[in-house]
């Protein structure tokens, strides 16, 4: 990773696009370059997906929930994770050190899907208990790129 590909991923990130007329007029790179970069970054994996953002709040998901759960349970904790992973509506799962085992976000659309996440958590064997906290209001949901400069950025990630 050059300093080009850094300059690309923050204007990605902060246009929210991977038009590349439009990151060549906030990056002053060439557009075929450009075309050249971003099939590379897909390649290897660094760019997953084209980036339609979706308002889940418009959408009728606007519900979050942040779920501790602490477990007791047999195999990996990647396996233990997959588990989480199948109860809709649940986004991300965090392995995390300290007294909760793992971090569980959930979108959701109202109570009853609560309830009905929270009991399906609590019927996964190897869950021991959850503690579940509701988010009254997102203050800000951003890129991890949109909370470095780009300096800080280029410093951090420029293969020297």
């Amino acid at each position: 990773m050059d300093d080009r590909d850094v300059r690309l991923l923050k204007a990605i990130a902060e246009l929210e696009t991977g038009s590349p007329e439009q990151l060549h007029e906030a990056t002053g790179i060439p557009v075929s370059t450009i075309h050249y970069r971003l099939n590379n970054l897909r390649e290897e994996g660094i760019i997953a997906n084209d980036r339609y953002e979706i308002d889940l709040e418009e959408l009728g998901l606007g519900v979050t929930v942040l779920v501790e759960i602490h477990a007791d349970y047999q195999g990996s904790y990647e396996e233990f994770a997959d588990r989480l992973l199948t109860v809709e509506g649940v986004t991300n799962v965090y392995f995390t050190m300290g007294e909760t085992d793992f971090i569980v976000i959930a979108r959701l659309s109202g109570s009853e899907m609560v309830e009905r996440l929270i009991a399906e958590f609590e019927q996964l064997e190897g869950v021991d208990r959850t503690v579940s906290t509701f988010v009254i209001s997102t203050i800000e949901e951003r890129d991890a790129l949109q909370s470095y400069s780009l300096e800080t950025l280029l410093e951090e990630l420029v293969d020297t």
